[in-house]
Protein backbone atom coordinates (compact mmCIF):
# COMPACT_ATOMS: atom_id res chain seq x y z
CA UNK A 1 0.00 0.00 0.00
CA UNK A 2 1.36 3.82 -0.64
CA UNK A 3 1.99 6.69 1.39
CA UNK A 4 -1.65 7.85 0.66
CA UNK A 5 -2.85 5.57 3.44
CA UNK A 6 -0.88 7.76 5.92
CA UNK A 7 -2.51 11.10 4.75
CA UNK A 8 -5.65 9.96 2.71
CA UNK A 9 -7.84 10.91 6.34
CA UNK A 10 -11.51 10.81 6.82
CA UNK A 11 -11.56 14.72 7.50
CA UNK A 12 -9.93 15.60 4.13
CA UNK A 13 -12.43 13.08 2.37
CA UNK A 14 -15.34 14.68 4.18
CA UNK A 15 -14.59 17.95 3.29
CA UNK A 16 -13.84 17.11 0.09
CA UNK A 17 -17.28 15.38 -0.46
CA UNK A 18 -19.22 17.68 1.56
CA UNK A 19 -17.45 20.37 -0.91
CA UNK A 20 -18.36 18.56 -4.04
CA UNK A 21 -22.10 18.00 -2.44
CA UNK A 22 -22.56 21.80 -2.57
CA UNK A 23 -20.94 23.01 -5.32
CA UNK A 24 -22.30 20.55 -7.77
CA UNK A 25 -25.98 20.06 -6.78
CA UNK A 26 -28.90 22.24 -5.83
CA UNK A 27 -30.54 19.89 -3.51
CA UNK A 28 -33.74 22.10 -2.29
CA UNK A 29 -35.12 23.09 -6.27
CA UNK A 30 -36.49 19.64 -7.51
CA UNK A 31 -38.87 19.63 -3.82
CA UNK A 32 -39.56 23.34 -3.42
CA UNK A 33 -43.04 22.57 -4.62
CA UNK A 34 -43.22 19.96 -1.73
CA UNK A 35 -46.46 20.63 0.09
CA UNK A 36 -46.54 21.28 4.10
CA UNK A 37 -48.04 18.86 4.47
CA UNK A 38 -45.85 16.12 2.79
CA UNK A 39 -42.83 17.76 5.18
CA UNK A 40 -44.91 17.78 8.10
CA UNK A 41 -45.76 13.84 7.29
CA UNK A 42 -42.16 12.88 6.94
CA UNK A 43 -40.64 14.66 9.34
CA UNK A 44 -43.15 13.26 11.74
CA UNK A 45 -42.35 10.07 10.96
CA UNK A 46 -39.36 10.23 11.47
CA UNK A 47 -38.94 11.86 14.36
CA UNK A 48 -41.59 9.40 15.75
CA UNK A 49 -39.32 6.59 15.05
CA UNK A 50 -36.42 8.23 17.06
CA UNK A 51 -39.06 8.75 20.28
CA UNK A 52 -39.78 4.88 19.97
CA UNK A 53 -36.27 3.66 20.08
CA UNK A 54 -35.40 5.97 23.08
CA UNK A 55 -39.01 4.04 24.60
CA UNK A 56 -38.13 0.53 23.50
CA UNK A 57 -34.71 0.76 24.87
CA UNK A 58 -34.58 3.35 27.76
CA UNK A 59 -32.25 5.39 26.03
CA UNK A 60 -30.36 7.24 29.06
CA UNK A 61 -29.30 10.91 29.58
CA UNK A 62 -25.67 9.91 29.34
CA UNK A 63 -26.36 8.20 25.89
CA UNK A 64 -28.34 11.19 24.27
CA UNK A 65 -25.59 13.50 25.25
CA UNK A 66 -22.97 11.46 23.36
CA UNK A 67 -25.25 11.07 20.67
CA UNK A 68 -25.72 14.79 20.49
CA UNK A 69 -22.25 15.41 20.74
CA UNK A 70 -21.27 12.74 17.59
CA UNK A 71 -23.70 14.29 15.07
CA UNK A 72 -22.38 17.50 15.88
CA UNK A 73 -18.74 15.94 15.53
CA UNK A 74 -20.52 14.30 11.85
CA UNK A 75 -21.09 17.87 10.60
CA UNK A 76 -17.95 19.53 11.77
CA UNK A 77 -15.68 16.26 10.09
CA UNK A 78 -17.56 16.87 6.96
CA UNK A 79 -19.28 13.25 6.99
CA UNK A 80 -22.71 13.58 6.03
CA UNK A 81 -22.27 12.59 2.92
CA UNK A 82 -20.56 9.57 3.71
CA UNK A 83 -22.52 8.53 6.53
CA UNK A 84 -25.99 8.90 4.31
CA UNK A 85 -24.44 7.38 1.46
CA UNK A 86 -23.45 4.39 3.22
CA UNK A 87 -25.96 3.71 5.59
CA UNK A 88 -29.39 5.20 4.02
CA UNK A 89 -29.12 5.72 0.49
CA UNK A 90 -29.36 1.78 -0.64
CA UNK A 91 -33.14 1.85 0.77
CA UNK A 92 -33.87 5.73 -1.12
CA UNK A 93 -32.51 3.70 -3.99
CA UNK A 94 -34.23 1.01 -3.80
CA UNK A 95 -37.66 2.75 -3.18
CA UNK A 96 -37.15 5.07 -6.31
CA UNK A 97 -36.27 2.44 -8.70
CA UNK A 98 -38.40 -0.27 -7.76
CA UNK A 99 -40.79 0.25 -10.76
CA UNK A 100 -37.88 -0.17 -13.18
CA UNK A 101 -38.09 -3.31 -15.72
CA UNK A 102 -34.43 -3.01 -16.82
CA UNK A 103 -31.07 -2.95 -15.45
CA UNK A 104 -30.80 -2.85 -11.34
CA UNK A 105 -29.17 -0.37 -9.73
CA UNK A 106 -27.57 0.62 -6.77
CA UNK A 107 -25.89 4.02 -5.14
CA UNK A 108 -24.15 6.40 -5.94
CA UNK A 109 -22.12 6.98 -3.30
CA UNK A 110 -19.95 10.07 -2.06
CA UNK A 111 -17.34 10.19 -4.80
CA UNK A 112 -18.68 11.16 -7.83
CA UNK A 113 -17.50 13.74 -9.76
CA UNK A 114 -19.47 15.21 -12.86
CA UNK A 115 -17.94 16.04 -16.32
CA UNK A 116 -15.11 13.63 -16.28
CA UNK A 117 -13.21 13.71 -19.68
CA UNK A 118 -14.71 11.93 -22.63
CA UNK A 119 -12.55 9.34 -23.94
CA UNK A 120 -14.04 7.07 -26.44
CA UNK A 121 -14.09 6.80 -30.42
CA UNK A 122 -16.71 4.81 -31.45
CA UNK A 123 -17.36 3.07 -28.43
CA UNK A 124 -14.16 2.42 -27.84
CA UNK A 125 -11.17 4.15 -25.15
CA UNK A 126 -9.20 4.02 -21.99
CA UNK A 127 -9.95 5.53 -18.49
CA UNK A 128 -7.48 7.93 -17.55
CA UNK A 129 -4.70 6.49 -15.17
CA UNK A 130 -0.92 6.71 -14.83
CA UNK A 131 1.77 4.96 -16.36
CA UNK A 132 2.17 2.49 -13.14
CA UNK A 133 -1.43 2.28 -12.76
CA UNK A 134 -1.64 -1.28 -10.00
CA UNK A 135 -4.87 -3.53 -10.56
CA UNK A 136 -5.56 -6.32 -13.00
CA UNK A 137 -6.07 -4.66 -16.41
CA UNK A 138 -9.27 -5.29 -17.40
CA UNK A 139 -11.06 -4.94 -21.03
CA UNK A 140 -14.79 -4.46 -19.96
CA UNK A 141 -17.38 -4.77 -23.54
CA UNK A 142 -20.81 -4.22 -23.07
CA UNK A 143 -24.14 -2.53 -25.19
CA UNK A 144 -26.86 -0.23 -24.28
CA UNK A 145 -29.91 -0.74 -25.33
CA UNK A 146 -33.80 -0.04 -24.12
CA UNK A 147 -36.24 -2.31 -22.52
CA UNK A 148 -37.79 -3.61 -26.04
CA UNK A 149 -34.14 -4.49 -27.61
CA UNK A 150 -33.42 -0.85 -29.50
CA UNK A 151 -29.79 -0.13 -28.96
CA UNK A 152 -29.44 3.37 -27.89
CA UNK A 153 -26.72 4.47 -29.80
CA UNK A 154 -26.35 8.29 -28.80
CA UNK A 155 -25.74 6.47 -24.66
CA UNK A 156 -23.13 7.46 -22.62
CA UNK A 157 -21.40 5.61 -19.60
CA UNK A 158 -19.71 7.19 -17.00
CA UNK A 159 -17.27 5.17 -15.05
CA UNK A 160 -15.24 5.99 -11.86
CA UNK A 161 -13.89 3.71 -9.21
CA UNK A 162 -10.61 3.22 -6.62
CA UNK A 163 -7.35 2.44 -7.52
CA UNK A 164 -5.55 -0.52 -6.36
CA UNK A 165 -4.65 1.53 -2.82
CA UNK A 166 -8.84 1.62 -2.55
CA UNK A 167 -8.58 5.52 -3.20
CA UNK A 168 -10.27 7.68 -5.47
CA UNK A 169 -9.00 10.58 -7.42
CA UNK A 170 -10.27 14.29 -5.75
CA UNK A 171 -10.77 12.69 -2.70
CA UNK A 172 -7.06 11.40 -1.63
CA UNK A 173 -3.70 13.15 -1.99
CA UNK A 174 -0.96 12.47 -4.63
CA UNK A 175 -3.39 11.45 -7.17
CA UNK A 176 -3.75 13.23 -10.94
CA UNK A 177 -7.36 14.82 -10.84
CA UNK A 178 -8.93 12.72 -13.27
CA UNK A 179 -7.40 9.31 -12.15
CA UNK A 180 -9.46 6.29 -13.14
CA UNK A 181 -12.64 8.93 -14.16
CA UNK A 182 -14.19 8.97 -17.47
CA UNK A 183 -17.22 9.15 -20.06
CA UNK A 184 -17.28 6.79 -22.87
CA UNK A 185 -20.11 7.53 -25.32
CA UNK A 186 -20.84 4.26 -27.28
CA UNK A 187 -20.96 3.16 -31.10
CA UNK A 188 -22.49 1.66 -33.52
CA UNK A 189 -25.22 -0.85 -32.03
CA UNK A 190 -24.85 0.96 -28.53
CA UNK A 191 -21.85 -1.13 -28.08
CA UNK A 192 -18.86 0.12 -25.83
CA UNK A 193 -15.29 -1.68 -24.97
CA UNK A 194 -13.49 -0.07 -22.15
CA UNK A 195 -10.24 -0.55 -20.64
CA UNK A 196 -9.14 -0.05 -17.32
CA UNK A 197 -8.09 -1.71 -14.13
CA UNK A 198 -9.97 -3.64 -11.42
CA UNK A 199 -10.34 -1.62 -8.60
CA UNK A 200 -9.18 -3.08 -4.90
CA UNK A 201 -11.82 -3.45 -2.00
CA UNK A 202 -11.68 -0.79 0.73
CA UNK A 203 -12.43 0.80 4.06
CA UNK A 204 -13.95 3.96 3.99
CA UNK A 205 -12.43 6.46 6.60
CA UNK A 206 -12.54 5.57 10.01
CA UNK A 207 -10.85 8.00 11.90
CA UNK A 208 -13.55 10.30 12.07
CA UNK A 209 -17.24 10.24 13.84
CA UNK A 210 -18.56 7.56 10.82
CA UNK A 211 -15.58 5.32 12.04
CA UNK A 212 -15.83 6.07 15.58
CA UNK A 213 -19.93 5.08 15.34
CA UNK A 214 -18.31 1.23 13.74
CA UNK A 215 -15.63 1.45 16.59
CA UNK A 216 -18.66 1.62 19.15
CA UNK A 217 -20.44 -0.70 17.57
CA UNK A 218 -18.41 -3.41 16.75
CA UNK A 219 -18.99 -3.53 12.59
CA UNK A 220 -16.00 -3.48 9.98
CA UNK A 221 -16.05 -0.42 7.60
CA UNK A 222 -14.94 -2.47 3.88
CA UNK A 223 -16.75 -1.99 0.93
CA UNK A 224 -15.90 -5.16 -1.85
CA UNK A 225 -14.23 -3.82 -4.82
CA UNK A 226 -16.62 -2.40 -7.16
CA UNK A 227 -16.79 -0.27 -10.45
CA UNK A 228 -18.89 2.52 -10.45
CA UNK A 229 -20.97 3.57 -13.54
CA UNK A 230 -24.01 6.29 -14.77
CA UNK A 231 -25.21 4.90 -17.80
CA UNK A 232 -27.72 7.91 -19.70
CA UNK A 233 -29.73 8.20 -22.90
CA UNK A 234 -31.98 11.02 -24.08
CA UNK A 235 -35.43 10.32 -23.19
CA UNK A 236 -34.44 7.31 -20.55
CA UNK A 237 -34.08 7.35 -17.50
CA UNK A 238 -30.28 7.88 -15.80
CA UNK A 239 -29.20 4.33 -14.42
CA UNK A 240 -26.62 4.45 -11.74
CA UNK A 241 -25.11 1.28 -10.27
CA UNK A 242 -21.75 -0.50 -8.77
CA UNK A 243 -21.00 -3.17 -10.49
CA UNK A 244 -18.91 -6.28 -8.10
CA UNK A 245 -16.72 -9.20 -8.50
CA UNK A 246 -16.95 -12.51 -7.54
CA UNK A 247 -14.98 -14.01 -4.82
CA UNK A 248 -14.76 -10.81 -2.85
CA UNK A 249 -15.18 -11.77 1.46
CA UNK A 250 -17.22 -8.63 1.54
CA UNK A 251 -20.09 -9.01 -0.93
CA UNK A 252 -22.34 -10.54 1.42
CA UNK A 253 -21.71 -7.96 4.07
CA UNK A 254 -20.96 -5.05 2.24
CA UNK A 255 -21.21 -1.78 5.06
CA UNK A 256 -22.92 0.08 2.45
CA UNK A 257 -25.60 -2.97 2.16
CA UNK A 258 -25.27 -2.12 -1.93
CA UNK A 259 -23.98 -5.29 -3.74
CA UNK A 260 -27.25 -7.21 -5.43
CA UNK A 261 -27.19 -10.85 -7.30
CA UNK A 262 -27.81 -8.96 -10.88
CA UNK A 263 -24.83 -6.39 -10.05
CA UNK A 264 -21.93 -9.51 -9.61
CA UNK A 265 -19.45 -9.23 -13.24
CA UNK A 266 -18.49 -12.62 -14.32
CA UNK A 267 -14.82 -11.83 -15.32
CA UNK A 268 -12.44 -13.64 -17.67
CA UNK A 269 -8.83 -14.23 -16.78
CA UNK A 270 -6.46 -14.15 -19.92
CA UNK A 271 -3.41 -15.56 -21.04
CA UNK A 272 -1.34 -11.94 -20.33
CA UNK A 273 -2.81 -11.48 -16.86
CA UNK A 274 -5.56 -9.42 -17.66
CA UNK A 275 -9.29 -10.33 -17.76
CA UNK A 276 -12.27 -9.37 -20.02
CA UNK A 277 -15.53 -8.93 -18.83
CA UNK A 278 -19.30 -8.31 -20.58
CA UNK A 279 -21.70 -6.78 -18.88
CA UNK A 280 -24.79 -4.65 -21.02
CA UNK A 281 -27.23 -2.21 -19.66
CA UNK A 282 -31.23 -1.72 -19.99
CA UNK A 283 -32.54 1.49 -19.45
CA UNK A 284 -35.75 2.33 -19.00
CA UNK A 285 -38.04 5.16 -20.80
CA UNK A 286 -38.85 8.60 -19.17
CA UNK A 287 -42.53 7.98 -18.09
Amino acid sequence: MSDKIEVATAAASGANATAHFTSDKSPYDAVKETPKERVSLLATEVLSAIHDTIRKHHVTYDEYIALKAWLIEVGEDGEWPLFLDVWVEHVVEEVNTSHRQGSKGAIEGPYYVPNAPERATDGVGTIPMRDDEGGTPLVWTGTVTAVDGTPLEDAKVELWHADDDGFYSQFAPGLPEWNLRGTFSVGAGGAFEIHTVQPAPYQIPTDGSCGRLIAAAGWHAWRPAHLHVKVSAPGYELLTAQLYFPGDPHNDDDIAQAVKPELLLDPRPQPDGSATVDYSFVLDPVA
